[in-house]
């Protein structure tokens, strides 16, 4: 997918879509992937790891949005990674099965490990 293209997806009016708009348009790497998968898959794997973390503490944007909209959708979905360009953030996002729709997003933020040396 082109880098114009995600962008035009990403015109929705949600925090995350906002926020992964602004991490592509300032330089983030990304990938969608070719191949499709259940929504209602990946659906139930993030609404338990929705609830792990919480019991922690940590609310990412976006997530109990995106678990909603991937149970409502009910058809394969594409989906794909955002890398900010500071490493701060991953952005997980997941298009109808030709790539043509956004369907859902959601940040987190990526916890990085000091270099012991």
């Amino acid at each position: 997918m082109e880098r114009h293209s995600l962008e035009e997806l990403l015109t929705g009016d949600d925090g995350a879509s906002a926020a992964a708009l602004t991490a592509l348009r300032g330089g983030a790497t990304y990938h969608v992937w070719d191949t499709t998968h259940p929504a209602e898959q990946h659906a139930g794997v993030f609404a338990r790891r929705l609830r792990r973390m919480r019991l922690r503490g940590v609310e990412p944007l976006g997530l109990e949005r995106m678990v909603r909209l991937l149970s409502e959708h009910g058809r394969p979905v594409r989906g794909g990674l955002i890398d900010s360009a500071d490493q701060q953030w991953t952005f997980l996002i997941y298009f109808t099965e030709d790539g043509s729709t956004l369907v859902a997003c959601a940040r987190f933020q990526r916890w990085v490990e000091p270099s012991p040396l």
